[in-house]
């Protein structure tokens, strides 16, 4: 959860390490975690850099990234196959842990971008959590975009070439990030 590691990834907040500590967080999870905030970290210091037009709260979505998966901690099944039961079970046990309705949601939302109004932490949570593998989700990136062009009253195929330009380089680290989360076991 921290320390020096190969490739270079933010440590995770404190109170998130804790947090997976106290719930016996398998090291994969962790692993996956650090991965997804330290991708969270370049895109909200990109979109401060160059979008100072759009307003979000930054501690949110590196808190939402650092978290969003955590209740595989109670679906073991979900850190290496498919399912959804995560979603609700980790906001549940952010709640329950004393973490607010505001951050906790992430936990819910990170899959379901596209089923209802999100705020814009809540696109760039998804976001992060999409592309550490570089994996690229057109109608995910097409909200972004979306967003980026209201706010700074530029066209959307400017704010698309910005936007692809930094996912694309994200995106050229994905294969030592999943090296990085594949080295550590599933299982505590």
């Amino acid at each position: 959860m921290s320390g020096i590691v190969s490739p270079p990834l933010l440590p995770l907040p404190d109170r998130v390490a804790d947090l997976l500590s106290e719930l016996g967080s398998p090291p994969r999870l962790a692993a996956h975690l650090r991965a997804v905030h330290d991708v969270a970290h370049q895109l909200v210091d990109w979109m401060e850099r160059t979008h100072p037009a759009v307003v979000f709260d930054r501690e949110a979505v590196l808190f939402g990234a650092a978290t969003h998966d955590v209740g595989k901690t109670v679906h073991l099944s979900e850190l290496s196959g498919p399912g959804a039961a995560h979603e609700e079970a980790g906001q549940t046990l952010l709640l329950g842990h004393g973490v607010s309705p505001r951050l906790a949601r992430f936990a819910a939302t990170h899959a379901s971008w596209a089923e209802s109004p999100v705020d814009v932490e809540d696109l760039l949570v998804s976001l992060a959590d999409k592309i550490w593998k570089n994996k690229r989700v057109p109608d995910l990136e097409d909200l972004v975009v979306a967003r980026l062009a209201e706010a700074t009253g530029r066209a959307a195929w400017e704010e698309f070439i910005a936007l692809d330009g930094v996912l694309a380089d994200i995106g050229d680290a994905a294969d030592e990030r999943l090296a990085f989360q594949a080295s550590f076991p599933v299982h505590g």
